[in-house]
């Protein structure tokens, strides 16, 4: 369950009877497992809509409920638009398949299993390697506040430049990418990519993504143009973030894409 702190009123509609997205109370782990896995494919599909594939390169994560030390997360070498129930894999920290007939993705396990060890809080994270994210973290700058969009990761949001570049293949190489992820929903690793968290679901470390790789495109095309842009205030920021950057504003947003994958691709829940 998401804690709301108090931001809900502003997005829900006044009037009673209308059809608003509500955040599912499960009340058994096998609710709350088969919630998450199946908010688990629809966001692999979510990348598949915006292109974000690249070879095998990608990883998405949820823990499970019962099993804190266990994440689900996506096949190694199967595109995002095949992921489905049916072929997700279970894997433990030590990036071992406990469940699953495919392989883990050994650079997946590196960073997200040291990010899931040294925060319990965090719940899901993503990564995969996008082109304007790719890009825009090559500069070794950080999203700045220049649009509303933009401010939802106003001091929500940090540059990662140690062993920027390096294939992760090793535990320490996961490391400095999970002390970065203290208290923050998203990272920008320095000549390697985009990564964001999320301490309450799959939906808003997806939606989160989406957005974060959406800013890095209108970094580079407003330097691209040479014209100097005007900044949001810090004041003025914060307040934008506060309000426009929760995980409840994540999971909303991600709401739409969730409607639109369950009629158009009813296969994901094979």
């Amino acid at each position: 369950m998401l804690d709301l702190a108090g931001r809900v009123s502003i997005y829900q509609p006044e009037q009673e009877g209308l059809i608003f997205p509500k955040i599912p109370e499960n009340q058994t782990i096998e609710e709350e497992r088969q919630y998450r896995k199946e908010r688990l494919v629809a966001a692999c599909r979510a990348f598949a809509l915006q292109k974000f594939d690249y070879g095998f390169a990608g990883h998405l994560t949820v823990r499970d409920p019962e099993h804190p030390e266990l994440y689900w997360t996506n096949p190694m070498c199967v595109h995002f638009d095949k992921v489905k129930l049916s072929n997700l894999i279970l894997v433990d920290h030590d990036g071992k398949v406990i469940k699953g007939d495919y392989a883990v993705n050994r650079a997946g396990f590196v960073l997200h299993a040291n990010v899931h060890e040294a925060h319990p809080d965090i719940i899901a994270m993503c990564h995969a390697h996008t082109t304007y994210g790719t890009a825009w973290a090559a500069t070794g700058r950080p999203i700045e506040p220049i649009t509303q969009d933009a401010c939802a990761f106003y001091e929500d949001h940090v540059v990662i430049g140690d062993e920027a570049g390096a294939v992760a293949v090793e535990n320490h190489a996961g490391s400095n990418v999970a002390q970065a992820f203290k208290g923050v929903k998203a990272a920008l690793h320095q000549n390697h990519g985009l990564l964001t968290a999320s301490r309450h679901s799959i939906d808003a470390a997806a939606f989160w993504f989406i957005a974060l790789e959406r800013c890095c495109q209108q970094q580079l095309d407003i330097a691209a143009s040479g014209i100097e842009p005007i900044y949001i205030p810090p004041e003025r920021a914060r307040y934008s973030r506060e309000h426009v950057g929760s995980d409840y504003i994540g999971w909303l947003h991600f709401q739409t894409i969730w409607n639109q994958l369950v009629e158009d691709a009813p296969d994901m829940f094979d």
